[in-house]
């Protein structure tokens, strides 16, 4: 491989949101999952701002979300952690966890790029677009 991209992998990434309140249309940023075929590789870096969460609803279930932050690590994992999903390669968890759901923690739009560490680019994402 010759040229700029020498070392470098495509990855896809999705942010995690919280939406509280649906009808609201609020949300919070809380998490980023990246995904690496070339390295078979799907992480995930959570963290609620429950400061935040409950500054657009008071009432918003703080333990469900993270419970809910924590199966998403866990998918990524894999292994037992994952639970149904411990079979499965990890571009089928990825592609499970950035699936349309309605619920408080939703994925949103799924973006492209070039990494030569996926778990740096994680990181790299989750400052720039979460914490």
């Amino acid at each position: 491989m010759t040229g700029l991209h020498q070392g470098r992998d495509v990855f896809e990434y999705a942010l995690l949101r919280v939406v509280p309140r649906v009808e609201r249309g609020e949300l919070i940023n809380a998490g980023v999952v990246v995904y690496c075929r070339a390295r078979s590789r799907v992480i995930a870096r959570t963290h609620l701002d429950e400061a935040r969460l409950l500054a657009l609803d008071p009432a918003a279930d703080v333990a469900g979300v993270r419970a809910a932050l924590r199966a998403v690590e866990g998918v990524c994992r894999g292994g037992e952690a994952a639970g149904q999903a411990a079979a499965d390669d990890a571009g089928r968890r990825f592609r499970w966890l950035i699936a349309p759901r309605s619920t408080v923690v939703q994925p949103g739009p799924v973006h492209t790029g070039l990494t030569a560490d996926p778990e740096a680019e994680a990181e790299r994402l989750f400052d720039l677009l979460v914490r």
